[in-house]
């Protein structure tokens, strides 16, 4: 199913450039990008990727993860092959890191799959949905014409004028922070002036947002780092949900899983900026249930992906108190 892609440039001598990631990768015909996902085909950037599934099931959206969202919701999530980064910890390699096996799918199949299946919303996740954009775009403005809410899950790596197009049909995302550091950024190829414009952008356009940092040992776990994070993040909304997630060995990258102390500990200094802290990967309820911040009841209890709905009315509130926790669609 070729496609041609909405940002790209035409250079001359058969070049273009790629406009929709920072990256701006420079094509010859028949070079494909550094996401694995456009080719410059005689002269035209196509895409690799338009309608090719390689993931697809109903999730949980605390699995996003998204606890402040619709939550205890099943959502369909759905995923091509491609990335735009090269995090040698990447937890979902075999299909961001190589193009892989795929089946052929249309954008109202996918809707017309999330109403059948009775979910509410879209999830684009797995892979990085930002080198799925024409899909992504394609299909989410489908689904939000029939009542359906759109959820991203990424890297944050995209350029303005594409995020800002985007945006006008998604509801909701997570997105990774992967460091508060422009070197180790730069190491793993993306920009952290990027993703932090790409938060405030969302947030300033009404879209719920909460943030994912892997604490990765040796990497991204300096105290003095994250401290500076949980500031920043603090400074753009207190109640901007953060989930601290623990590293295992995965892909490239051999180090010891994050200690469950160390997690911890930044959980800690993080709740001093921040009202919604939660720890991934460490299966505990005392570091992924939400307690209201104001009152202390127990909103919304969770050990796993068993999520109990203790304290939330219908408009996402504190039954107690009345602070505002979620956001209902």
């Amino acid at each position: 199913m070729q496609k041609m892609a909405l940002y790209f440039t035409g250079l001359g001598d058969g070049k273009v450039r790629c406009e929709l990631c920072p990256h701006h990768c420079v094509l010859s015909e028949g070079q494909i990008g550094l996401c694995l996902t456009r080719k410059n085909q005689d002269g035209v950037m196509e895409l690799m990727n338009y309608g090719q599934i390689t993931s697809i099931a109903i999730d949980p959206i605390e699995k996003k993860p998204l606890f402040h969202f619709n939550p205890s919701d099943k959502i369909l999530s759905v995923g091509t092959f491609g990335c735009n980064m090269k995090c040698a910890f990447c937890q979902n390699w075999e299909i961001s890191q190589q193009m892989t096996p795929t089946r052929r799918v249309l954008p109202q199949q996918i809707v017309s799959i999330a109403i059948e299946r009775g979910s509410k919303g879209i999830a684009y996740t797995y892979n990085e949905p930002f080198t799925w954009f024409e899909f992504v775009l394609d299909t989410s403005r489908i689904a939000a014409k029939e009542g359906l809410y759109n959820v991203l899950v990424t890297n944050g790596l995209v350029e303005k004028e594409p995020l800002n197009l985007l945006l006008q049909s998604i509801h909701a995302m997570n997105i990774d922070l992967k460091a508060f550091d422009e070197k180790i950024y730069h190491l793993l190829g993306g920009d952290l002036d990027t993703v932090k414009r790409t938060i405030e952008r969302s947030l300033a356009y009404g879209i719920h947002v909460e943030i994912t940092t892997l604490i990765v040992p040796g990497v991204n776990d300096d105290r003095e780092q994250l401290e500076n994070e949980f500031k920043w993040l603090s400074s753009l909304d207190r109640s901007l949900p953060l989930h601290l997630s623990r590293y295992f060995p995965n892909y490239k990258m051999t180090n010891p899983p994050t200690p469950s102390e160390k997690l911890i500990d930044f959980y800690d200094l993080a709740h001093e900026y921040l009202d919604f802290v939660y720890i991934g990967n460490l299966w505990d309820p005392r570091y992924e249930s939400t307690v209201c911040p104001d009152c202390g009841t127990m909103v919304i209890q969770r050990e796993g992906y068993n999520v109990q709905i203790k304290a939330l009315d219908s408009e996402g509130r504190c039954k107690e108190c009345g602070k505002k926790i979620a956001k209902i669609f």
